[in-house]
């Protein structure tokens, strides 16, 4: 599922992160990786907004057209900043959901994980 140029580390961090996700999201990210691999990883977890969208933007730019970025963020207000992005860029966003990685009542911000998948499109 996912693209063999990220180094093992990166690629047990995402598949630790898909763990706690619905059938469907994961689907999602089966179906996405064949049409377009994930080929980058941005782990924005911990970093208030706007980082985990700067971040993404520098990983897009060493991306090929076809390829797909996923990205981990806990600040809510990256995840909707990071959806207007791509309406903007014109880049697909594949999937963008949330887990709960902690206990259910815990006063932790960081527990919501949020997930996005974006595609890069010819021209941007």
């Amino acid at each position: 599922m996912i693209n063999n140029t990220l180094n093992p580390q990166l690629e047990q961090l995402l598949s630790e992160q898909m763990t706690p996700l619905s059938t469907a999201d994961q689907n999602t990210i089966a179906e996405v990786s064949q049409a377009a691999p994930i080929s980058a990883l941005v782990d924005g977890r911990g970093l208030a907004c706007p980082m985990p969208l700067l971040k993404t933007k520098v990983a897009l730019r060493s991306m090929q057209p076809g390829q797909s970025i996923y990205v981990l963020a806990t600040d809510p207000n990256s995840q909707h900043d990071l959806a207007a992005f791509c309406d903007h860029a014109n880049l697909q966003l594949a999937l963008n959901t949330s887990s709960v990685q902690g206990p259910v009542d815990s006063l932790e911000k960081l527990d919501t994980i949020f997930h996005l998948i974006i595609t890069k499109t010819n021209g941007n």
